[in-house]
């Protein structure tokens, strides 16, 4: 039984002939007569009592009535709903990222998205490092935010937020009044690093020459808590620009550049290159890198204009 042999016996049953339900259907009554033979024999029951050159119903046949218009009715119900959904899409986009970009990156990409997409519901899988790139190859997530690089070339990757890492330090600290620091400045001060992560590796490598020196108090996966230590004046710690900004503002912490070069950080939106993309997540993608112009994110994660810190 298919949807065609449906359509076509309705046609009969509505229009009460066979030779009128073939032009209907565009076929020769043979092939009419066919289809419903076909049904009769798949059924094992009579569709039809010919009553002379009339026809009605037999009680299966009823039945069938019944079935067949919810069934058609329902496919153009599927019908409807998919060309709706290129309207104006639907359904859930998984996105994976750590506490901190879900704080300072994504609520007003996830804003302006919700304002052009209402009906498409965004969830959030909190993720670290690897673990970002691991829920997107699985498909546990439709995209990733996370800091580059990603090496993993069965995924795309795209630039959409620059940042670079300072020395995080009170505001009356003996180092917030310096225009920079070199990491000979750190050992007499106790430390508070990342636990794991791109951000750590590259600290790493910045402090290598004085390793063996430092008072490291404390390793944190999460920002909001560096910053809370920080400020109870348990050690120094390393941020994002962005993510301490408004208690830069507000006079409560001071971030120093780390000298003799910058530490630039980039974060990209990733999502597999295999994955058919719906209009709701092509919309994600646009909104993203919309707001990554707006930034002045260029395609190496860097800023076209100086970002402000707070600090004069």
């Amino acid at each position: 039984m298919d949807l065609d042999q449906l359509h076509t016996f309705l046609e009969i049953v509505r229009l009460k002939s066979f030779s009128k339900a073939a032009q209907t259907c565009f076929r020769t009554q043979p092939a009419i007569s066919a289809q419903v033979r076909q049904l009769e024999q798949e059924l094992g029951a009579a569709l039809f009592e010919r009553l002379g050159t009339r026809i009605a119903l037999t009680p299966a046949g009823r039945i069938l009535a019944d079935y067949a218009e919810q069934i058609l009715a329902l496919r153009r119900q599927a019908q409807d709903s998919i060309h709706e959904l290129e309207r104006a899409p639907r359904g859930e986009l998984v996105i994976a990222a750590n506490e901190a970009t879900c704080i300072y990156v994504l609520p007003k990409v996830f804003s302006e998205y919700k304002g052009q997409f209402p009906n498409v519901q965004l969830s959030v899988d909190r993720s670290y490092g690897a673990r970002v790139v691991e829920a997107v190859m699985n498909n546990q997530a439709d995209f990733g935010v996370t800091q580059l690089p990603v090496e993993e070339k069965r995924l795309q990757v795209v630039t959409v937020h620059g940042d670079e890492i300072r020395l995080m330090a009170p505001s009356g600290h003996p180092l917030a009044s310096r225009e920079a620091v070199v990491c000979q400045d750190l050992p007499p001060f106790p430390l508070l690093l990342p636990k794991t992560g791109a951000t750590r590796a590259k600290l790493n490598i910045w402090l290598e020459p004085v390793e063996e020196e430092l008072q490291v108090s404390m390793e944190l996966d999460s920002t909001e808590m560096l910053k809370r230590f920080v400020l109870a004046g348990l050690g120094l710690g390393f941020v994002a620009v962005s993510h301490c900004r408004e208690e830069v503002e507000a006079g409560k912490l001071a971030t120093l550049p780390l000298a003799p070069e910058p530490l630039l950080r980039r974060v990209g939106l990733i999502y597999r290159k295999d994955k058919a993309l719906s209009k709701a997540a092509l919309g994600f993608i646009q909104v993203m890198l919309e707001h990554a112009a707006a930034s002045g994110i260029t395609e190496n994660g860097l800023r076209m204009r100086p970002a402000s810190d707070g600090r004069p």
